[in-house]
């Protein structure tokens, strides 16, 4: 594997081999971890974990590159959706953000919601690393207009007060501690981490819970099929919980999730049989999730068919599904690029510009392994874009 991948600085490698040494006296105590809290902490532990650190890990300087980064249209285009939805719950109404990653996002859609005259009241981020929470900070406080940047409240747990507006994740799900279950004479085994005879982290398989065996179980059902023997993959069963911490206390108003998956006939297909894990390093994919414990981002494809029945059973609707590019494009981003593009002050803007659009349409770039799904609550009338409707493919589901 390290033959494969760039070399980690001494620091880099001390930093892994500390959160190692954690999760090893953790296992040796208590006994093989499952998969999915393994994930967590390599993600998340405090001072340790991926997210949790002070490694850059957005842009061309981290391991990975999100829609944000590119440049302003991404945001440009979720504001132009999403504000009309605000103006109708009126002056109250909050914009809530799911981990605000660098803050590239909130610069660009605070800007457009000021230029669109349609401001929340307050721009909500949720975000539970102190390292990321500061930047972002730091990066809005240089970057917005001091009455703008006031709007900005960052959060340590979802809202616990009833509220109306919008939330919004951009590529959230792919990053939530994933479950490993895999079939075995029939039965459902989940897989866990364990040590073996020289200490060194492996994976293993037990029985599943209830809980993991339940949640495979109605996939089968849903699919009209059963997983054959040998068949591995990822499921979510904390997912419908996890919608309702969140967006629980959301009385009125939308939800847009945009990430990379597939609808669940799609991610299960047969040939996929040893599911959609993925370790990200220095902009590399690789497949051992247990190289380099906290310095890489661990993320596996969303099943979209999940996250509507989560949504609908925490009280929101599926308002419209679809492909990024048409997300986008019946978003206005013919008009966002175009603006955009007479502001621009040189060629080269004028080309990053052009690339940009590229990256974020284009079927073998973003276009169609992102997808968009929006969920509405307690509206009459969800004021979405005509364009955006006409193109929504939620008869996949």
């Amino acid at each position: 594997m390290s033959s494969q991948l760039p070399e980690p600085s001494a620091d880099e490698r001390e930093h892994s081999d500390r959160l190692s040494t954690r999760l090893r006296e953790e296992i040796a105590a208590h006994g093989p971890m499952p998969f999915s809290q393994f994930m967590e902490r390599c993600l998340y532990m405090p001072g340790l974990g991926y997210y949790s650190a002070g490694k850059t890990k957005f842009g061309e300087a981290g391991d990975f590159i999100t829609a944000p980064e590119l440049g302003e249209l991404f945001a440009g285009c979720v504001v132009s959706a999403v504000h009309p939805v605000l103006d109708m719950l009126g002056e109250d109404a909050d914009f809530l953000e799911l981990g605000g990653g660098s803050g590239a996002f909130a610069e660009a859609a605070l800007k457009a919601f000021a230029a669109a005259g349609s401001l929340p009241r307050h721009y909500f981020i949720l975000e539970p690393s102190a390292d990321l929470r500061e930047r972002q900070r730091e990066r809005l406080e240089a970057a917005l207009p001091a009455d703008v940047f006031t709007r900005v409240l960052w959060l340590n747990r979802p809202p616990e007060q009833e509220w109306r507006g919008v939330l919004f994740a951009n590529e959230v799900i792919d990053a939530l501690p994933t479950t490993r279950f895999a079939m075995k004479t029939g039965e459902v085994y989940e897989e866990y981490v364990a040590l073996d005879g020289e200490g060194r982290l492996m994976r293993v398989d037990r029985p599943a819970d209830a809980l993991v065996s339940g949640a495979v179980r109605h996939v089968e059902r849903d699919m009209e099929l059963e997983f054959v023997d040998g068949y591995r993959s990822e499921i979510l069963p904390q997912l419908p919980y996890w919608i309702q911490a969140i967006a629980g206390t959301l009385s009125a108003g939308l939800m847009l999730f945009i990430d990379y998956g597939y609808v669940r006939r799609e991610l299960y297909l047969p040939e996929r049989n040893d599911g959609t894990l993925r370790a990200y390093y220095r902009h590399r994919a690789h497949a051992d999730p247990l190289y380099l414990p906290g310095l890489n981002d661990l993320t596996a494809s969303v099943d979209f068919t999940a996250l509507a029945e989560a949504g609908n059973s925490a009280g929101f609707s599926v308002a419209g599904y679809l492909p990024q590019a048409q997300f986008l494009i019946g978003s206005g981003l013919q008009q966002v690029f175009e603006a955009a593009y007479t502001a621009a002050p040189d060629e080269a803007a004028r080309y990053r510009l052009a690339q940009e659009v590229k990256k974020l349409t284009m079927p073998d770039q973003m276009g169609e392994r992102f997808q968009a799904m929006l969920f509405a609550r307690n509206m009459d009338v969800v004021p979405l874009p005509a364009e955006l409707l006409e193109a929504d493919q939620g008869d996949r589901l």
